[in-house]
């Protein structure tokens, strides 16, 4: 059996204001393509579907129009789990009216037998284990309880509630579990949210049960394997870079072939195209518009901008998003570094008076004891007055 793991979609998802829907989309169509093409019997999506627990409607109509090409245009079936962005209810809402088109969606349970789906369901040769995110408030209130007994009682209750779903599964069939968590060895970066690297979201590989053949995991958005068990236990990752920070490794789905005694006779990364280039230019005020002029063409770029001052410069991040702007180029992000900024400026009390003197001090403290040019000090002035005129 052909299956395809993927997960973290985030669909919604804003960068610095800036929708990501096109992105989205584009990568759901060549999903579908990478579908037909390879045949794929079953389609495994762990979790985090949705940015936000309130969708756009935008964001709503690309989901489910998808999962109609979907039905329409494959015999995949599907299985989609509730990640903690995700609204369980939400998600699962239309669950029985999915079902008719092959596609299952699991948003939240407590009983584990309620996880366990045969595929294909009229005649079995693979089980899966759709497991949701499991939220921590859903355990019992203990009095008195530290971090470190909370965090034992949550990987308690993954280990039991797996242990479940395997019991509720043929022996003779391979046997595969989704999860979106946070297991020990796993690489974060900063565009996950909700994951305490002590806390009582990590638990470890020994947890899983043995006699499984894949683990499909959602919830870390770098693709990676975690080493310690003889089966991999996989995070696929987002598929578009969330972060500037994502752009240094390649996303992917994983192409998975199961023999019918469960043996994993293939097990490949399918590397995803990049829908929008997102690029990091580190400079200074004396290079940057080289740094925009290497490129004739910036279309379709989103840029952040790391910019090293010696001293101060009026409107230099508008003039950045101009320069780049002229050849196509988004600039979403300016970051002003200085030397200076990492000192701290003491002011006596006795001297604070108007803020235009309290502003010219801090400015001589930060550079040498240079004053503030006419532009820059009428700026801070009308700044001044924009603030007072709102009280």
């Amino acid at each position: 059996m052909k299956i395809l793991h993927t997960a973290d979609w985030h669909i919604g998802q804003r960068l610095h204001e800036r929708s990501r829907l096109d992105e989205h989309e584009q990568f759901l169509d060549w999903l579908l393509e990478t579908i037909q093409y390879h045949d794929v019997e079953l389609l495994l999506v762990s979790g985090d579907i949705f940015d936000t627990s309130l969708p756009s409607a935008e964001a709503t109509n690309l989901y489910y129009q998808f999962l109609y090409r979907l039905f329409n245009e494959t015999d995949t079936d599907t299985v989609i789990t509730a990640g903690n962005h995700d609204s369980a209810r939400h998600l699962e809402a239309p669950r029985e009216f999915l079902k008719m088109g092959r596609i299952y969606v699991v948003g939240e349970t407590k009983d584990a037998s309620k996880c366990v789906l045969p595929f294909p369901p009229d005649n079995p040769r693979v089980m899966v284990a759709a497991v949701p995110y499991l939220t921590e408030t859903d355990l019992p209130h203990v009095s008195y309880e530290t971090e470190i007994e909370r965090n034992d009682r949550y990987r308690e209750r993954l280990k039991s509630f797996y242990t479940e779903c395997v019991s509720a599964m043929p022996t003779e069939l391979p046997k595969i579990l989704m999860g979106h968590l946070f297991v020990q060895g796993g690489t974060i970066t900063d565009s996950e949210r909700n994951i305490q690297i002590g806390g009582a979201t990590r638990i470890r590989t020994s947890d899983f049960p043995k006699d499984v053949s894949y683990i499909a995991l959602g919830h870390l958005h770098r693709p990676q394997t975690i080493e310690g068990t003889p089966y991999p236990i996989r995070y696929s990752g987002s598929p578009i870079p969330l972060r500037f920070n994502e752009t240094s490794y390649k996303k992917k789905v994983y192409l998975l072939e199961l023999s019918d005694d469960g043996t994993l006779v293939r097990d490949e990364g399918i590397e995803i195209p990049v829908f929008k280039e997102l690029l990091t230019v580190t400079t200074d005020e004396s290079l940057f518009l080289l740094e925009a002029l290497k490129r004739d063409d910036w279309t379709g770029t989103y840029i952040q901008v790391k910019l090293a001052l010696s001293k101060p410069v009026v409107g230099i991040s508008d003039i950045i998003r101009q320069k780049f702007g002229e050849r196509g180029g988004d600039v979403l992000s300016v970051e002003i570094e200085s030397a200076e900024m990492t000192h701290g400026l003491e002011i006596p009390v006795e001297d604070m008076k108007r803020p235009e003197e309290i502003f010219e001090q801090f400015h001589k403290a930060k550079y040498d004891g240079q004053s503030p040019d006419k532009t820059l000090s009428q700026t801070f002035r009308e700044l001044i007055q924009m603030v007072e005129g709102t009280e």
